[in-house]
C-alpha cells in the first residue's frame, strides 16, 4: 500500500528543491493557470535481479519514502488528462527536471501535467542537506545489512547503506497513485475518480537508461500482475541501453537480447542527440507499427545532450550549494553550452506520441544521422547530414557540434561556431532572403510533423533576431 503526505507547504523558508519559483530562471506558474505541489510517497518496494529468463525478486518489501513534485492545471476544466511522469535525473547528484525544462511550453498550452519523482538515493542525500526538516522522512535504505554477502562494495554515487534498485516499484506505485481514487491524488479535481487518463513515461540520459530497464524487465511483471502497463507510452531519451537493475548487478552487455526495447506493448519513441548518436548507431533497430511493438527512433541533428535548458529550469545555484553540491558549469572550453533548441524536435515527438497512443496515428518514420566508416557524415558547413532536421541546420548560420571539452558534462554539451560575415554573405543575398528561407523550412517541417504548428509560429517570429547582414 502506498502512503502519501502532502501537499507540503511552500514558503521562502521551506520550499521544494527545484520548485518553479526557485529555479535559475524562476517561473510564476499561477500566471499560466498552473499549480505546483510536493508530496512525500512511501511504501514497500522489491529489489530485483534480471537473469536471462526475466526479472525476479532479489529482496522483497523494502520500506522506502521518496518525494514527488507535481505541476498541473489549477482548474480541472483545463486539464487534458495527460501526465508526463519523469524520474528526475540525478547525474549531477541532485534532481534535474529535464522533461519540464524541454516540454514546459507544450505541456502548458495543451493543458497537460508533469510529475517528477526523486529516483536515486544520491539525490535524496542532497534533499536532506538542503532542508533536513522538510525531507527528514525520505528513505532509500538498503534492505540488506552492510555485512550481508549480497550487499556488494559500490563506488561513485552509490552507497552500501542505500539501494538504487528500489526505483522500479516506486515508479510503478507512483503511476498507480496518479490513477487511483485516493483522496491525496492531485488529479481528482474534486471527483471520486482520477482524471489522469494517460500517463507518459519520460526519461533522459541516466533516467533514459532507467526506462530501458523498466520497460524490458519490470513492466512485464506489472502487466502479468495487473493486466496492463502502468504507462500508455514512453519517450526514452539520450541513452542506448538498460541501467543495472540493482546496484550490485552488472550492466547488460552488448548483443544481449535483454538490451534492445522490443515488444513493449505500448508505443516507445527513442531519441539520441548529436552528442551520443555514434555509440548508438550499431544498435539501431527497425521501425514497427505492430500493435505490440510500436517503435520509432530519432537522432536530433545539431542538438547537444547536456543543454542550458536543463540548468535554467533546475534549482537555483544557492539551493544547489545548500544541498552540498556544486552548480554545473554553464560554459565549456569552446564557450557557452550549445544553445541548440532541443525542445523544437522534442515537442513534436511528444505531440506525435500522443497522437499514436490516443488516435492511432503513427509518427513519421525514424530519422537517423548518416554514418560512414564509424563517423558522422557532414555537409560543406560541417553540420551532420540526416536525423531530425530544423532550420538551424537546413538554413544554417553556424556549425553545431555535439561534443566539447571542459569541466563537468562539457563532453556532451556541444557548442556553436557562428559563420563569419563573408560566409553568410555567400549563402544569403539579403536578410529578407534568409528569413524567407527559414520560414519556408519551418513550414515544410511543420507539414512533416517534426515541428509543432505552435513552435513553428515561435520560430518564424524569432527569425529576425538572427542577422546575416
Amino acid at each position: 500500500m502506498t502512503n502519501v503526505t502532502g501537499p507540503l507547504a511552500q514558503t521562502d523558508d521551506s520550499h521544494a528543491f527545484g520548485a518553479a519559483a526557485y529555479t535559475l530562471r524562476p517561473e510564476t506558474l499561477a500566471l499560466q493557470g498552473y499549480v505546483e505541489e510536493e508530496f512525500l510517497v512511501s511504501g514497500l518496494a522489491n529489489v530485483y535481479d534480471w537473469p536471462a529468463s526475466g526479472a525476479v525478486i532479489r529482496t522483497a518489501d523494502a520500506p522506502y519514502a521518496t518525494r514527488v513534485l507535481v505541476r498541473r492545471p489549477a482548474s480541472g476544466g483545463r486539464f487534458s488528462g495527460r501526465v508526463v511522469v519523469e524520474m528526475l535525473n540525478p547525474s549531477n547528484l541532485f534532481d534535474l527536471n529535464i522533461g519540464w525544462a524541454i516540454h514546459h511550453d507544450e505541456i502548458v498550452r495543451q493543458g497537460d501535467a508533469w510529475v517528477g519523482i526523486t529516483a536515486k538515493p544520491v539525490a535524496v542525500a542532497t534533499l536532506k542537506a538542503f532542508d533536513a526538516k522538510r525531507y527528514s522522512a525520505l528513505n532509500w535504505a538498503n534492505p540488506l545489512a552492510t555485512n550481508d554477502s549480497r550487499n556488494c562494495e559500490v563506488s561513485g554515487d552509490s552507497a552500501k547503506s542505500t539501494e538504487n534498485g528500489l526505483v522500479w516499484d516506486i515508479h510503478t506505485q507512483v503511476a498507480k497513485w496518479l490513477r487511483s481514487t485516493d483522496a491525496s491524488n492531485p488529479f481528482r479535481y474534486g471527483n471520486r475518480t482520477s482524471r489522469a487518463a494517460r500517463l507518459y513515461g519520460w526519461g533522459y540520459s541516466q533516467t533514459g537508461g532507467f526506462l530501458f530497464t523498466y520497460i524490458n524487465a519490470i513492466q512485464p511483471l506489472v502487466v502479468a500482475r495487473d493486466g496492463r502497463s502502468p504507462f500508455d507510452g514512453y519517450i526514452v531519451g539520450m541513452l542506448g541501453g538498460p541501467s543495472p537493475i540493482n546496484q550490485c548487478a552488472e550492466r547488460i552487455p552488448a548483443g544481449d537480447p535483454r538490451r534492445p526495447i522490443r515488444n513493449a506493448g505500448v508505443p516507445v519513441v527513442h531519441v539520441m542527440s548529436q552528442s551520443d548518436y555514434l555509440g548508438w548507431a550499431p544498435n539501431r533497430r527497425e521501425d514497427s507499427d505492430t500493435p505490440g511493438d510500436r517503435y520509432r527512433h530519432y537522432d536530433l541533428a545539431g542538438a547537444g545532450h547536456a543543454t542550458p535548458d536543463e540548468l535554467w529550469f533546475a534549482a537555483r545555484s544557492e539551493d544547489i550549494l545548500k544541498g552540498s553540491r556544486t552548480p554545473p558549469a554553464q560554459d565549456c572550453d569552446q564557450g557557452p553550452r550549445s544553445r541548440f533548441p532541443s525542445w523544437v524536435a522534442y515537442n513534436a515527438i511528444y505531440r506525435n506520441l500522443k497522437a499514436w497512443v490516443e488516435d492511432g496515428v503513427p509518427p513519421p518514420p525514424s530519422r537517423n544521422i548518416e554514418v560512414a566508416d564509424g563517423k558522422g557524415v557532414v555537409d560543406s558547413h560541417g553540420n551532420v547530414k540526416g536525423g531530425v532536421r530544423s532550420p538551424f541546420l537546413d538554413v544554417p548560420t553556424s556549425t553545431w557540434n555535439g561534443n566539447s571539452t571542459g569541466q563537468s558534462f562539457c563532453r556532451i554539451a556541444g557548442h556553436e561556431i557562428p559563420f563569419d560575415a563573408a560566409k553568410l554573405a555567400s549563402l544569403y543575398s539579403s536578410q529578407q532572403a534568409y528569413e524567407a528561407a527559414v520560414r519556408q523550412n519551418v513550414d515544410d517541417l511543420v507539414k512533416a510533423r517534426f515541428i509543432t504548428p505552435e513552435d513553428g509560429v515561435v520560430l518564424k517570429a524569432r527569425v529576425s533576431e538572427t542577422k546575416v547582414r
